[in-house]
């Protein structure tokens, strides 16, 4: 199965790095970047096939994935249309709809949109996926392998609801780095030095998500079960609820999923 990247960022390139670590032949992976230091990186660091233009690599790959940044989507799927053939298409830009996408396309049915996020640098990524009515059973299989090479992947049957994946998983390690960042800042008031204060945010952070997706229980028993009556933990408990830090979450990341809302009206009107 020949896979084609148009774009070769940080993204792509953890996907390629995924997709080679589980087996993919390298000469099954090309990739379209405009930039020649970055086709050099790509060359150097995974061995694959590197193209400055479309019209060399997309004819006869089996998957393309659109890489490149929401503001670009509209030229790179204009200029890709009249080499696109039977491919499928596998859009990770945020904000950018499947119809939209069709329309500059030239009429393509055959797409998969997705909202990864930069934890696929590490392997640890989340993905939200949203296949087009024409896409087949084995068009989903090719794109939960592509996608579930990075992290976990979660199928939505509706593509509104990106907005919400863009939010929490997408957006989302941004809230975790904004928690550590005030652990790091509490520990350091508190007598800590930096170094001590960050290895003991990360480590809990890391721990505490680990404890998590290993347990069956609810976040809110786990929370319970370190919460003792008169503790130290509930007077902290006390404090963010005192403080509607919960609530305030969810306040943040309902006004990232309008924005979400908002770049996509934007980024396909005409």
């Amino acid at each position: 199965m020949i896979i084609t990247f148009i774009g070769g960022g940080n993204m792509a390139a953890a996907l390629i790095g995924g997709l080679l670590q589980q087996g993919t032949a390298r000469g099954d992976i090309r990739v379209v970047e405009i930039s020649a230091e970055a086709r050099a990186r790509l060359e150097r660091d995974y061995a694959v096939a590197t193209f400055d233009g479309a019209a060399k690599a997309a004819p006869g790959s089996d998957v393309i994935v659109l890489a490149v940044k929401p503001q670009q989507m509209r030229a790179v799927a204009q200029a890709l249309a009249p080499v696109l053939g039977q491919a499928l298409v596998i859009t990770i830009a945020a904000g950018i709809r499947t119809a939209d996408l069709a329309r500059w396309l030239g009429g393509a049915r055959r797409i998969v949109r997705a909202m990864p996020n930069t934890p696929a640098l590490v392997r640890a990524g989340a993905a939200g996926l949203y296949a087009t009515p024409g896409t087949d059973a084995a068009d989903r299989e090719r794109a939960a392998a592509l996608l579930g090479a990075v992290g976990e992947t979660v199928w939505l049957e509706r593509e509104d609801l990106l907005d919400a994946v863009t939010a929490v998983s997408g957006s989302g390690p941004a809230y975790v780095f904004y928690f550590i960042e005030a652990l790091e800042a509490a520990g350091c008031e508190l007598g800590l030095t930096a170094a001590q204060a960050r290895a003991l945010a990360l480590e809990t952070f890391l721990g505490a998500s680990k404890l998590a997706h290993a347990s069956n229980d609810e976040p809110a028993v786990l929370r319970e079960r370190v919460t003792s009556r008169g503790g130290t933990t509930e007077r902290a408990i006390a404090g963010l609820e005192q403080d509607r830090v919960k609530a305030a979450i969810v306040r943040a990341v309902r006004a990232a999923a309008e924005r979400s809302r908002e770049l996509g009206d934007q980024l396909g009107a005409d």
